[in-house]
Parts: C-alpha cells; sequence; structure tokens
C-alpha cells in the first residue's frame, strides 16, 4: 500500500466524488437486493399453501425493508450532492461538515475521519488513506464539532471513555 499523502495533497472535491462513487454503489447494491426480494416475494411458487406456509409473507417484509434501504441511500445521495455545492469547510473554521482530519488516540494510533451529512460508517480508500465517514449525530461527530488542531477531546464510545486529539483538518 502506498504511503498516505499529507491532507495538504488532498482535493477534497475529489474526495467527494469518490465518497459518492461509493454511495452510487451501496445503492445500486440495495436497488438489486429489493428487486430480487420483490421478485421472491411476488413469485407465484411462493404462494401460501396454508396458514403455516409463510414464505412468501416473509419475502413481503424483506422486500419492504429493502426498499426502505433504497429510500436511506437516496437520501444519503442527496446529502452529498449538496455539500458538493457548498464550498467545503477549511481548516480554519475546525472540524465541520465536510471537514477531512486526523484524530490521534491514546495509543498515538491515527485514523483519518470525514466529517459528511449522512452515510456514517462508510470506509473508503483514498490516496493511500483510509477514510471513515462519520456524521455530526454519532458521539465522536458531536465530541470533534468546532474542534481545531490540537484540540482534545473525549468520547464514550462502547461504553469506553476514549480520548483523541485532532492533529491535522483539511
Amino acid at each position: 500500500m502506498l504511503s498516505p499523502v499529507s491532507l495538504t495533497e488532498i482535493n477534497k472535491q475529489d474526495l467527494l466524488k469518490q465518497i459518492v462513487h461509493a454511495l452510487k454503489q451501496v445503492h445500486q447494491g440495495a436497488v438489486d437486493a429489493a428487486s430480487r426480494a420483490h421478485d421472491t416475494a411476488t413469485a407465484q411458487e411462493n404462494e401460501a399453501e396454508n396458514k403455516y406456509d409463510t414464505l412468501g409473507l416473509e419475502a413481503a417484509y424483506l422486500a419492504h425493508g429493502q426498499s426502505q434501504r433504497v429510500a436511506e441511500c437516496e437520501v444519503d445521495l442527496l446529502a452529498f450532492d449538496k455539500l458538493m455545492l457548498k464550498r467545503v469547510a477549511t481548516h480554519l473554521q475546525g472540524v465541520s461538515s465536510g471537514a477531512l482530519f486526523i484524530l490521534k488516540d491514546e495509543q498515538g494510533v491515527e485514523q483519518t475521519l470525514f466529517l459528511g451529512p449522512a452515510a456514517g460508517g462508510l470506509k473508503i480508500s483514498y490516496m493511500g488513506r483510509d477514510v471513515l465517514v462519520i456524521t455530526p449525530s454519532a458521539p465522536l461527530g458531536k465530541a470533534v464539532l468546532g474542534c481545531l488542531v490540537g484540540d482534545e477531546v473525549d468520547v464514550m464510545l462502547a461504553g469506553q471513555k476514549k480520548y483523541y486529539q485532532v492533529i491535522d483538518i483539511c
């Protein structure tokens, strides 16, 4: 794997395009899954033969859930489309929506994060870095909002208090 480039070398609009591309792949996977679930739910061979035969009903519930996932993906894509139209955050503003930043934990382990409007948990590889999307509604996202380089935050994650320092912001 290539050694990661510094944040100053990263083109944020290009990074956003990579995130949107990954979101489109997730969306297409959800569309495909919803289509398969719908086909299963409506297949003639899955019609109930008695009250205990619930395969068709279960498939209908699955199809509904998959359709909801498609709608969530579409909302995520719209949120990132809007973000691409805005002027993205800069290091002078601290961590805010659209910020790419590095946190270092107590053990010295660094992680690269992107504070996005949606799609928390999405991870992409970009220019030698693994970038994890978090949102302001996540505990870590709330904790870092407004932080500047050098600021320290603590946050409860999985029942444990974790400490981080903001190393860089782009």
